[in-house]
């Protein structure tokens, strides 16, 4: 079974409109033609990031906003770039984004970096003149579009620079990624199985904020559920699903045959339950009692989790709900977003160790992804298979949704670096981070922002695109280090 079948990729939609004015194009020759070959520039670099571009050309009087405001609404865009291509009245733009309710970027972006004053200034024709300064006058709109804007309650950003500037289109793509990313976690079906750990105050989670920030759906799931599903499970599906380990984790050869098929048929469960609930995240946790049957299959949840987990659908134990969407989030940045909590501290080498008992995201391994046994699970019933990995070493970003004091709903991020070194071989994922500022600081600093104890950790440093995303959402970003 293919997991990616659950997860809500795909291209997003997303309008594009320049600005100008229409009395400028009986006045300078070839002005329109140039600004619109501008445009053409930007809808080629805006189709390289894989979005589905709705592209309304030049609006340049309130007509023309009118019928671009209802393309968009008819395409159902789930985003606008504004390129100001010229001085433009605001009058002509408002309508466009006035009732769209979707995150809107004004491109204020230059031809070039500075204009060739010498040869500007050697034209001598007072009219050639103005016609090539109105080329370059992008600028010249944004406070008065942004004065509107603020007066009509319009949400904006603005990305500043020129034409083919690496940092400009830098932005603008995490622009796109936060949109996107927006799109998927809204789409998703997030199943919350079993319950909370009891005494974990901090995991308890209000779904219902949830919903309204991030859109997302919460299905309560009974663990009657996936024991139906465990029971179904044959010998040719625990055989593929023990093929499917072979050929996706480095199996300890001290896992016995009995454990290994036991993993598997839960495995089996897991996929036939996220199938049937179109599931594209879960967060889980369950004891059982007295060596029942619920208890048994929670106790071999670990191998399943993990490759639900390395195929888009990530799962947080301990019905960690909050870090499920935040490994979610990561995941749809293409970042992994592995389940951590913090494990110890190293003095001595300045690094913070951070780990859990499973699940993981393997595409975020250094090395193997080892499935080992463990005697015991620690704080849980039970013994069975566990996942050994650490993180890649480079770049990293962790990420927290925090359910704050007061009804605030916001996101928490710090960058880091995985190292090499030592680490605990306790059957667990265990790394090392090192940051910009000291371990001891950074665990004060992450702490007293006030998110659970568990986090979501990914590849890369993304605080940007995060940061993007907290805006598209409407909701706070903290960011540590």
């Amino acid at each position: 079974m293919r997991q990616e079948a659950y997860s809500s990729g795909g291209k997003i939609r997303i309008g594009l409109f320049g600005i100008g004015l229409d009395t400028y194009w009986a006045q300078f020759e070839g002005l329109k033609e140039r600004l619109l070959g501008y445009q053409r520039y930007i809808a080629g670099k805006l189709g390289a990031f894989g979005v589905e571009l709705v592209n309304a050309g030049l609006v340049d009087n309130p007509d023309t906003a009118r019928r671009t405001a209802e393309l968009f609404r008819e395409k159902r865009v789930e985003g606008v770039f504004l390129y100001i291509s010229t001085y433009a009245l605001s009058h002509t733009v408002l309508p466009v984004v006035r009732s769209l309710q979707v995150p809107v970027v004004i491109l204020n972006l230059q031809p070039v970096p500075a204009i060739d004053y010498k040869s500007f200034n050697a034209l001598g024709d007072r009219g050639l003149m103005t016609g090539e300064w109105l080329a370059h006058c992008q600028a010249c709109a944004v406070p008065e579009i942004a004065n509107v804007f603020n007066n009509a309650s319009v949400e904006y950003d603005i990305v500043t620079g020129w034409l083919e500037e690496e940092q400009s289109w830098t932005e603008i793509g995490e622009w796109c990624s936060a949109i996107r990313v927006s799109s998927q976690v809204r789409d998703t079906r997030i199943g919350i199985l079993g319950h909370y750990y009891c005494g974990m105050l901090d995991v308890y989670t209000d779904i219902t904020r949830l919903a309204a920030v991030f859109g997302s759906h919460f299905e309560l799931l009974e663990m009657d559920m996936l024991k139906a599903a465990w029971d179904k499970a044959g010998p040719d599906d625990i055989a593929k699903k023990r093929e499917q380990f072979t050929a996706e984790f480095a199996v300890a050869p001290e896992c016995d045959e009995y454990e290994l098929n036991r993993a598997a048929r839960t495995s089996c469960a897991l996929d036939a339950l996220a199938g049937e609930q179109r599931l594209g995240a879960l967060a889980y946790y369950y004891e059982g009692y007295g060596g029942n049957d619920h208890e048994n299959i929670v106790s071999s949840v670990i191998a399943g989790n993990t490759l639900l987990t390395a195929h888009h659908v990530p799962v947080a134990g301990e019905c960690e709900v909050k870090n499920v969407t935040a490994m979610k989030i990561l995941d749809s940045f293409d970042a992994g977003g592995s389940f951590s909590e913090f494990y110890a501290m190293d003095f001595s080498a300045d690094v913070v160790l951070w780990g859990h008992d499973g699940p993981a995201h393997p595409a975020i391994a250094q090395g193997a992804v080892r499935l080992v046994p463990l005697p015991v699970y620690h704080g849980k019933p039970g013994k069975g298979l566990s996942i050994q990995m650490s993180v890649k070493h480079g770049p990293v970003t962790f990420l927290a949704v925090v359910q704050g004091p007061g009804g605030n709903t916001f996101l928490l991020c710090a960058e880091g670096e995985s190292v090499d070194g030592p680490i605990l071989e306790i059957g667990n994922t265990n790394s090392r981070y090192r940051f910009s500022i000291s371990a001891r600081d950074f665990v004060n600093r992450w702490s007293k922002a006030g998110p659970a104890h568990h986090c979501a950790i990914g590849i890369g440093h993304i605080a940007g695109k995060i940061e993007k995303l907290a805006r598209v959402l409407g909701i706070e970003f903290r960011k540590i280090c």
